[in-house]
């Protein structure tokens, strides 16, 4: 039995061409291909492909959300490969790969446990990521002190606050609203107007 096709998109650019096709597997799992084919000449093509899961779509869609909510929002035309660029120097890790391992916020509570973390570092945990040139560490920092360290402060923020963060979008932003509201329950203590 083979893949059943469900849907496609194509384009071109140059000699560049562009599939996207939206299949089944013969386990019934659906996936999104993405492939790339360059003309080289001579009726020789350069093909590559990319192969996404149905269990990571959310992470697809929130990474290109993100992506382009950046770009959109930092003031300037930005190009990928702008971002891209600004990322690493000459192939090299930047952000928080660049760090010791024993100092990266995931590392540090598989290692020494969630009591070990700042709220900085737990904060960034959730968020997942940080934005070109910038670690998720920082921006966790950045919202902390916003609220002057105060977790019920920072619990009482809405989406579009949060939002306004450079970096968060809706889904980070009802993470963390998602992430406080647990918290709140689980304490017992009042969030916006609801008591628990």
């Amino acid at each position: 039995m083979k893949p059943v096709h469900l849907a496609s998109e194509s384009f071109s650019s140059g000699r560049r061409h562009y599939y996207l096709d939206f299949n089944r597997a013969v386990n019934q799992r659906d996936y999104i291909r993405i492939s790339r084919n360059d003309e080289l000449g001579g009726n020789r093509f350069d093909k590559r492909t990319v192969v996404v899961f149905e269990e990571d779509f959310e992470f697809l869609i929130q990474a290109f959300a993100s992506l382009f909510r950046t770009a959109a929002y930092s003031g300037k035309e930005v190009r990928v490969q702008d971002l891209k660029r600004s990322c690493s120097e000459e192939g090299q890790p930047s952000g928080i790969k660049s760090w010791p391992v024993s100092e990266r916020p995931r590392e540090k509570l598989v290692q020494h446990g969630p009591e070990n973390l700042s709220d900085a570092e737990l904060l960034a945990i959730l968020i997942g990521s940080g934005t070109p040139g910038r670690t998720v560490v920082d921006l966790a920092q950045q919202m902390m002190s916003s609220v002057q360290g105060d977790l019920k402060r920072l619990a009482g923020l809405t989406s579009d606050e949060l939002c306004r963060f450079k970096g968060i979008g809706v889904v980070r932003s009802l993470t963390i609203i998602a992430a406080m509201e647990l918290s709140a329950r689980m304490a017992g203590i009042r969030v916006g107007s609801v008591c628990y």
